[in-house]
């Protein structure tokens, strides 16, 4: 694709950044056949190939972005499944950094959307202000139909998207002993919310590794990785909230070197994976932004780098896995998570049409309400269609999204790991618990022979 960027706008380094990216694009359209709100609005602004033109215009102008271009990038769900599928290697996930950036410098949003995205960014990324929220919004979600019809289905909106339960558990920063022989030391890394919205995941995590030999450290006063604030075009605040971390994981690498700054939220992942681009700028963290990206690891990453025990439960139940966006497409971690849910004695179903969004995607379940319900309809089809009997994912937005409809139990996969290898059964499968341990010992003597 040809640019026509000024010599004074070439000064910009980010310019220069988007020139290299837009010039990649061939144009093929390969992309919308894999783009999730491409396939829902059928419209070639709202495929990666249209956006990127938009991108273009509007990067070129210089000027503030029409009603159009705002409207074509707010409903891009930042999924990243188009560049899986690119064969040009077009960066299309920093050149929306890029264009939102562009954008909230600039752009002028009707004042029902700023109010609201103003609302997300100060509370979603503090773990205090959205533990106060969900306790407040627990008290008046009676209220959500009135709401409707008194046209606030924004406020309603957000009352629909809460988690069936509320359990605050903030871990402070420790060493967890280890049984045996140490395999290695690692920084579970638990994000802004995962301890308000599914305290289970980060306690399944720190059970399972220690178990493994693996000694863990939790960070006290980690604060959001950043992610929640670049989605909404608040650069300034993102980068603020990566130089916070970079500053806190460093010192914790210092004092020990760590083998390994695990996440469980793939959207804490890929942020923490991205750090080197978002502190480009910053001359005094960028080599240090580097050194935390080249940490960062998925948990099912650093569960498939180790040596794991058998497990002490098996069973028949029938598990439909679901790559988050930000864990497959962000990450490219697809193998990992299926295989470790293999060799734990689960039975892993692929569902069609794997490689579409959910419909959370961050905060866009709540600004682009639409088109989350018709994506989250549509996965969910796909997923009864295989007749699971448990749905698991990586990703806590996609648990809590996909949890609000599912007729099935939706459970993150490090739960059904360390279940698995001996920990707690996960609160929505007590029901199977029973079933599981009846099965399990005939089950396990003829898997054994794969761990030997």
């Amino acid at each position: 694709m040809k640019t026509r960027f000024s010599p004074e706008q070439l000064k910009d380094p980010r310019i220069i950044q988007a020139q290299s990216i837009l010039e990649q694009c061939r144009h093929c359209g390969l992309c919308t056949a894999t783009c999730s709100s491409y396939v829902i609005l059928g419209d070639e602004r709202a495929s990666p190939r249209g956006r990127i033109s938009l991108v273009k215009n509007m990067l070129e102008k210089g000027e503030k972005p029409s009603k159009s271009t705002m409207h074509f990038l707010d409903n891009c769900l930042g999924c990243l499944s188009c560049m899986t599928s690119c064969p040009s290697d077009v960066d299309y996930a920093h050149l929306l950094a890029l264009a939102h950036s562009h954008a909230g410098r600039s752009a002028r949003r009707p004042l029902s959307v700023r109010l609201t995205r103003s609302l997300l960014v100060r509370v979603l990324p503090y773990p205090g202000r959205l533990g106060t929220a969900l306790r407040l919004a627990r008290l008046i979600r009676p209220l959500r139909t009135p709401l409707s019809k008194l046209g606030l289905q924004t406020a309603a909106r957000m009352l629909d998207i809460l988690p069936p339960r509320h359990s605050a558990s903030r871990h402070q920063e420790k060493r967890v002993p280890t049984g045996g022989r140490k395999t290695r030391r690692v920084a579970v890394f638990p994000g802004c919310s995962g301890d308000i919205l599914r305290p289970s995941v980060n306690e399944a995590t720190i059970s399972l590794l220690t178990r493994m030999g693996v000694e863990v450290v939790t960070p006290s006063n980690q604060g959001c990785c950043g992610a929640v604030e670049q989605q909404l075009g608040e650069t300034e605040r993102a980068v603020d909230s990566a130089k916070r971390n970079v500053d806190l994981l460093s010192k914790l690498h210092a004092d020990s070197p760590l083998d390994a700054i695990v996440t469980t939220g793939s959207g804490c992942g890929s942020m923490l994976k991205d750090y080197a681009f978002v502190l480009q700028d910053e001359p005094a963290y960028a080599r240090r932004a580097r050194d935390i990206a080249d940490l960062a690891r998925d948990i099912t990453e650093v569960l498939d780098a180790i040596t794991m025990t058998a497990p002490r439960q098996w069973s028949d139940i029938k598990v439909a896995y679901h790559g988050a966006c930000s864990l497959e497409h962000g990450q490219q971690v697809k193998q990992q998570p299926r295989s470790l849910l293999t060799k734990a004695g689960f039975t892993v179903l692929e569902t069609a049409e794997g490689h579409l969004c959910c419909g959370a995607a961050g905060t866009y379940r709540v600004l682009q309400p639409v088109i989350s319900d018709a994506l989250r309809t549509r996965k969910l089809d796909n997923i009864n269609k295989a007749e699971p009997d448990i749905v698991a994912s990586g990703s806590l937005d996609c648990i809590t999204h996909l949890a609000a409809r599912s007729p099935v139990p939706v459970v993150h996969t490090i739960e059904l790991l360390n279940w698995a290898h001996g920990g707690n059964c996960p609160a929505e499968l007590k029901h199977l618990e029973a079933h599981v341990n009846k099965i399990s010992g005939v089950l396990a003597s003829s898997h054994m022979d794969e761990f030997q």
